[in-house]
């Protein structure tokens, strides 16, 4: 996939209720979907795990009604959450070509993506390799250079440096062409990627990666750096060696990053991976947290999503991936601080390129050049949108109108070279499969996926892919939704739920963080709007008064104002806030509803 999904700008989401959904109510953007009431079993629940009753709740209402389940879910265990290695195919094959290298003194190079995972996958190969003694270099892509994946012109020259092994992460599964040339060259090709095939796969000497047919390791949701991750540690068996400590802190940054599903294998990792990264902080870590003005003793998975990965990825977006590697796994201190400021400026400057791309396609709806009361799809080009930031756009696009979203970069030599990003209802990566005749490269998931194709066929693609949306979705599934997990009273918002709700951590994709059902508040005071995006206010229920403070959402503002001392309904998630070494417990808002 050319551009991974980022947290930056994604949708609201959450699990279906499995006890069923007993009521809807339309909010102000969304249409609010309520957890069914089982008073009964959420007592029961919260009992018998201490839980605070919207906690108890949650788990039910995410599908967890079995003992055994709940406490597998809250309780995460080596024994019960990794497989082996030993399962994934092919692998046996990979590690014994790769100690082969390393004894023959074969010159092997790492060829990654220039997205987080990638950087981190490569990061990873190099850090637990060169105590081993391989002669190990490194590639990463530069986006407009070279584009995504291992191409023939990079297999050439590596064979005229005198590389003999090359090994992939994050990327392979569809390098046909430079498999082949890797063959004529007596070069051998090991595939580590977590992405889906394309029906076929290449005539690699090894391909590991858990989705191909065959495979039968059981967790199919590793990340790229996942991959890599259990390969290295089933060379690493084999020789009577533990991974380096670092090892854990890329494979948790990478999956996070990634937004692959924060379930299964991944959460165990994620959570061990952070009890680590808490009790010892990296300089890498230490620079970024400080760029982004992390407040919190504990860095979290949504620090990670929101504010860490994408300053290493801006570095793929804008510039040269490859200053990333030696920011992540350097000794020197200095280099580091150095890279980290580079990586600062880059993200700042992603930000602005962002918000003006966001704007531009946002008038031309608005213009009607974009029709959103008759297409489903949003489409749109432009020479002068870099590559880099353009699935970040597409991402808030989605968020801000529900409408899967394709933007292109359009280049020189007549191709666009897109990303795209889908909403829960409309499977991307089939659809794009369904119009391959049109396309010249696709790849990705169900939610997000880089394609390319000739700019005449745009219109073409949008034809196509708004006939299979009308056909397969309702007007419902393309209302925009948040998914509730239970009711919250004002009394319940305090230490106890925070600490109930770190037992659901660490929050990512198909984990989302709780959001609550607040009923019957009403305003102490006028509500306050900052920067001309946020609305903050004071609210009260219960006999407590709370701040709740809605971002990105100014539309809100004037509504609060009209709303004077009449109570109204609230979609909130529950902050902790920062400040001056104290810890306030907050309401952060996603939506309203009044009566």
């Amino acid at each position: 996939m050319s551009d991974e999904a980022e947290s930056e700008g994604g949708c609201i989401e959450g699990s279906r209720n499995k006890l069923g959904i007993m009521n809807r109510i339309h909010g102000e953007k969304y249409l609010w979907q309520l957890p069914e009431n089982e008073a009964a079993l959420v007592f029961d629940l919260a009992q018998k795990f201490n839980l605070s009753l919207p906690i108890a709740q949650t788990l039910l209402s995410r599908g967890m009604t079995d003992h055994d389940q709940l406490d597998r879910f809250l309780f995460t265990s080596y024994e019960r959450d990794v497989a082996h290695p030993s399962l994934l195919k092919d692998i046996d094959k990979a590690v014994d070509r790769i100690r082969l290298a390393i004894e023959k003194k074969e010159r092997i190079l790492v060829f990654g993506d220039y997205d987080v995972d990638g950087i981190t996958a490569t990061s990873l190969m190099m850090l637990a390799l060169l105590p081993l003694g391989a002669q190990i270099n490194f590639y990463l892509p530069h986006r407009l250079r070279d584009g995504y994946g291992l191409s023939s012109k990079i297999v050439e020259r590596a064979a005229q440096n005198k590389y003999s092994l090359i090994i992939t992460v994050d990327n392979g599964i569809t390098a046909f062409d430079a498999v082949e040339a890797a063959h004529k060259h007596n070069v051998d090709v090991i595939i580590t990627d977590h992405h889906r095939p394309h029906g076929k796969i290449p005539s690699a000497h090894a391909i590991v990666n858990p989705v191909q047919e065959g495979c039968s390791y059981p967790f199919k949701k590793l990340a790229g750096v996942g991959v890599v991750f259990k390969l290295l540690s089933y060379l690493y068996e084999q020789k009577g060696l533990q991974l380096p400590p670092k090892a854990y802190e890329l494979l948790t940054l990478g999956t996070v990053a990634d937004v692959v599903p924060l379930i299964g294998e991944n959460r165990y990792w994620v959570r061990h991976g952070l009890s680590l990264i808490n009790a010892y902080e990296s300089i890498p870590l230490e620079t970024l947290k400080r760029n982004a003005k992390i407040a919190r003793p504990r860095l979290r998975s949504t620090d990670i999503g929101y504010f860490i990965a994408p300053q290493l990825n801006a570095l793929g977006r804008l510039e040269d991936p490859r200053q990333g590697v030696s920011f992540l796994i350097g000794s020197d201190k200095g280099e580091i601080e150095r890279l980290g400021t580079v990586l600062f400026e880059l993200n700042q400057a992603r930000k602005t390129i962002e918000k003006s791309v966001f704007g531009q396609v946002v008038e031309q709806i608005q213009q009607g050049l974009i029709d959103l009361s008759s297409e489903n799809i949003i489409l749109a080009a432009s020479s002068s949108w870099p590559p880099g930031v353009i699935g970040l756009v597409a991402s808030r696009l989605v968020s801000a109108y529900g409408k899967p979203t394709l933007l292109f970069h359009l280049t020189k030599n007549g191709l666009a070279k897109g990303s795209c990003r889908s909403i829960s209802e409309f499977n991307m990566f089939d659809a794009l499969t369904v119009s391959g005749d049109l396309l010249e490269s696709f790849g990705g998931h169900s939610a997000a996926a880089g394609l390319s194709l000739k700019v005449e066929n745009l219109p073409l693609l949008k034809e196509k892919l708004e006939e299979l949306i009308a056909a397969q979705l309702t007007a419902e599934d393309l209302q925009q939704k948040i998914i509730l997990d239970a009711e919250l009273k004002m009394a319940d918002v305090g230490q106890k739920l925070l600490a109930d709700i770190q037992h659901l951590e660490p929050f990512g994709h198909e984990n989302k963080q709780p959001l609550f059902y607040l009923r019957n508040i009403s305003l102490v005071e006028k509500p306050q709007l900052l920067k001309d995006e946020h609305v903050k206010c004071k609210v009260f229920a219960d006999g407590v008064i709370k701040p709740l403070i809605f971002f990105g959402r100014p539309d809100l503002f004037p509504l609060l104002m009209k709303q004077e001392e009449k109570s109204f309904d609230a979609a909130v998630q529950i902050s902790e806030n920062y400040w001056n070494g104290r810890v306030n417990v907050e309401l952060q808002g996603y939506d309203i509803s009044f009566p």
